[in-house]
This record gives structure tokens, C-alpha cells and sequence, in this order.
């Protein structure tokens, strides 16, 4: 499974480019969980939602959509991430499993001046439950310092299943190994002076790279890190245009779906 989207729907530059002029507010997750395959939801990093939402959210995409969940904020934000378990509690209890079998990765984000720490994230990695109210539960983990990029973390975040986001980005550093039995993508290079976001024989590149990480590759034009590739198995992959000229999100995710089905 590929699933491709955007982060969140209600973006006002998207009225009238993405979204058909005169379509009311009300309609537009309906629309664009038409459009796309997935949609990572933003407003959980801000605030805590309410089951209730979710339950709409859920009930408004067709069968087979995804969601990621970004995590609340407050979750990764102690100096000792364990301190936040109670933090991480109120996030976990939230309410994001009504989504039910629309629910994609839960994604953790920390900040750009986070450092690996071993000891540190092995502890916060224990407290990430693998199930949930009955729901399976995946996760991925954003890093966004170089000194993440070391053998050290990739043999951690395989040890505990948690997926390394791979960024692609001017800013982060880019770590392509696999680590769980899915990959998650977050491409931040759009362009608002190209139509399709990323240039399409870059997207072309892009769709490449998925279909390997589907089929249980790994990529040969992307650094790895650990000494050992992942084992050879298929895996399911979330790839979200974030960032970079957002109002060109919208394009970038249709052109890549379109690829993938040549």
C-alpha cells in the first residue's frame, strides 16, 4: 500500500486552486479525501481533539483513506522525554482510534534543536504502546538534528519498530534506512514557480523510490546509514508533500498518485 497526501485541508490559498471555487468550508475533507489517498492531520499538534472529530473525520473519507495523526507538541517537548508520559497519556486518549481502520502512523515530531541522546529516546520509545483501544498502532519519529544520523539510531529505532521519518528537505538531515514495517515520507521541497510542486521527473524519481520501499527494497540512490539493510519484506509506504510552497501540495500529491499508477 502507497498512500500520498498533504498535510491537513484548510488552507486558504487551496480555495480556488485545489478546491473549486464556491465549495463550502463543510465540504472540503470530503473533497480532498477524494482527491488523495492520505491527509497527516495538523490541528493534533496544536490542541487535543475531540473523539467526536475524529468520528466525522472518519465518516466523511471513503473506504481505504488514511490518516496520519501529527502528535500534540507538549508530548516530545520535556528535556526527559519520559517526564512527558503523562503528557503522552493525554494525547493517546484523545480519542484518534475512532478513526479505526482509516488511521495511518501516529507521527512524532521534535524540534530542530533536539540531539540524540541514546538513553533518552529508548526510554521515550518504551513508552509508545503497540495497541490501542483495540487498534493496532504504528509509529513514526521526525528528528530534524544531524546527530541523528548515526548507525547507533537506526539500530535503536528498529529495535523498538519505530519508523524514521525520511525528509526530504534543505534543512534536515535525510535518513533513508527502514526501521518498521513502514515507511514515512515528508517531502518539503515544493516550488510555487512549478505547476506540479516538484519538477515531474523528480516526482517520477520519488514514485521510483516508494514502489522499492513497497517491495521490500531499499533504495540505491539514497545514503543508508546502518551497516546491515532492513530485512526483505513488503512494506506499507505514507508519503506527505509538507512545506516548502505549500499551496502546491495539493498538485504534487495528484502527480504522484498519477505516477505510481503507470
Amino acid at each position: 500500500m502507497i498512500r500520498v497526501g498533504i498535510g491537513g485541508w484548510n488552507f486558504p490559498p487551496w480555495r480556488g486552486s485545489f478546491y473549486p471555487k464556491g465549495l463550502p468550508q463543510a465540504k472540503e475533507l470530503e473533497f480532498a479525501s477524494r482527491a488523495l489517498t492520505s491527509i497527516e492531520i495538523n490541528a493534533t499538534f496544536h490542541r487535543l481533539q475531540k473523539p467526536d472529530s475524529f468520528r466525522k473525520w472518519a465518516d466523511t473519507a471513503p473506504d481505504g483513506f488514511k490518516f496520519a495523526v501529527k502528535a500534540w507538541q507538549f508530548a516530545t517537548a520535556k528535556r526527559e522525554l519520559a517526564e512527558g508520559a503523562a503528557l503522552m497519556e493525554k494525547f493517546l486518549a484523545s480519542g484518534f482510534t475512532e478513526l479505526g481502520e482509516k488511521l495511518g502512523p501516529i507521527l512524532w515530531q521534535f524540534t530542530p534543536t533536539r540531539k540524540f541522546d541514546a538513553e533518552n529516546f529508548a526510554a521515550f520509545f518504551a513508552l509508545l504502546p503497540k495497541e490501542l483501544n483495540g487498534v493496532a498502532l504504528r509509529h513514526a519519529i521526525e528528528v530534524r538534528h544531524e546527530s541523528f544520523a548515526v548507525p547507533a539510531f537506526i539500530k535503536l529505532a528498529r529495535k523498538h519498530a519505530v519508523a524514521i521519518v525520511l525528509a526530504d528537505s534543505e534543512k534536515y538531515p535525510l535518513i533513508a534506512d527502514t526501521t518498521s514495517d513502514f515507511v514515512y515520507m515528508r517531502l518539503q521541497r515544493t516550488n510555487e514557480k512549478v505547476a506540479t510542486g516538484y519538477p515531474p521527473k523528480i516526482l517520477g524519481e520519488w514514485a521510483k523510490r516508494a514502489r522499492e520501499y513497497e517491495s521490500g527494497a531499499t533504495p540505491k540512490d539514497l545514503p543508508m546509514l546502518a551497516a546491515a539493510p532492513a530485512s526483505k519484506k513488503k512494506r506499507d509506504v505514507f508519503v506527505y508533500f509538507i512545506s516548502g510552497a505549500k499551496v502546491r501540495a495539493p498538485a504534487a500529491t495528484m502527480t504522484l498518485i498519477d505516477q505510481l499508477k503507470k
